[in-house]
Order: C-alpha cells, then sequence, then structure tokens
C-alpha cells in the first residue's frame, strides 16, 4: 500500500530540515507516542535502532486502550532526491510487516510517502483485521501525511 501527500513549500528538496522526521516524529501524539534507541544514546537514527511504540486506540489518549509495539530500523536512505527510512516490526507487533516513510522530489513536485507491506501478526488481527486493522491503518497513515505535511510546510 502505498500513500501520498503533496508538499507545498517554497524550499527546495535540499533546504527541508528533516530533522522531525529522523526524530520519528511522524504520527501526531494521539495516535503513539514513541522511545528511539538513538534518542536514549544521544545520536542519529542508525540502520538496526529499535522504537517503542505505544499506540492509543482509539486515537484518545484519555479513554483508549494502550498498545506497546516494537519495530527496528531496517534501511536509512539517503539519495539526492530521496530521504528516509524504513522499519520492520518485531514479535509481538499487531501487524507483521515493513514500512518505508520518504520525503522526495518528483519532477518539480515535493511528497512526503508512505509505504506499507504488513499482513497480521497474531490470528486476533487476522480476524479484526478486514473490519479494524486495516481501516484503522489506514486513518493512521492519512493522519501521519497530514501531519509531517505540516511540519514541512510551517518551515
Amino acid at each position: 500500500n502505498i500513500s501520498i501527500i503533496k508538499l507545498t513549500t517554497t524550499k527546495t528538496f535540499e533546504q527541508l530540515d528533516l530533522s522531525f522526521f529522523f526524530n520519528y516524529n511522524i504520527f501526531p501524539d494521539n495516535i503513539l507516542i514513541f522511545e528511539t534507541q538513538w534518542n536514549l544514546e544521544n545520536r542519529k537514527m542508525k540502520e538496526g535502532d529499535t522504537i517503542v511504540q505505544q499506540v492509543y486506540i482509539p486515537p484518545v489518549k484519555t479513554i483508549s486502550q494502550k498498545l506497546i509495539f516494537g519495530v527496528r530500523i531496517k534501511e536509512i536512505i539517503n539519495e539526492p532526491n530521496k530521504k528516509g527510512f524504513s522499519y520492520e516490526t518485531l514479535e509481538g507487533h499487531v501487524e507483521k510487516g515493513i514500512s518505508v516513510f520518504t520525503v522526495e522530489q518528483e519532477n518539480s513536485e515535493l511528497i512526503f510517502k508512505i509505504h506499507t507491506w504488513s499482513a497480521p501478526g497474531n490470528l486476533l488481527a487476522q480476524m479484526l483485521g478486514p473490519v479494524f486493522s486495516r481501516p484503522y491503518q489506514r486513518f493512521c497513515t492519512k493522519k501521519a501525511l497530514q501531519y509531517g505535511k505540516m511540519q514541512i510546510e510551517r518551515q
């Protein structure tokens, strides 16, 4: 599944400050909060690092079910017209798969792209997938794209 949002900014691709992006500040905090290995070790993201995610279902902190999952950075993407990273879910995650987050220059357009490959990570997720997991994943992806767009466009 590939989801894309166009970015509107007067900055060039090279001028974009993507520090929020590489600090994994991609999702609004009513959807999830997180702790990254690189933040705890006071350094930049590198391949093999882990992220612990606390997900809110529904996306309301006060009344939600809080679920804890882990992901591991699989690849850091640093190309002339494409910056980003991918991660893969760890054992126990509700989804089993890989997500790729990139900011890209495509011709004269800047885009934020989230590309996911996933399958249910357990029997419950498999049973609820069509009714709950997939729609919630789409909702979270849409909110992440909007949140990233806002952070880039207000630079």
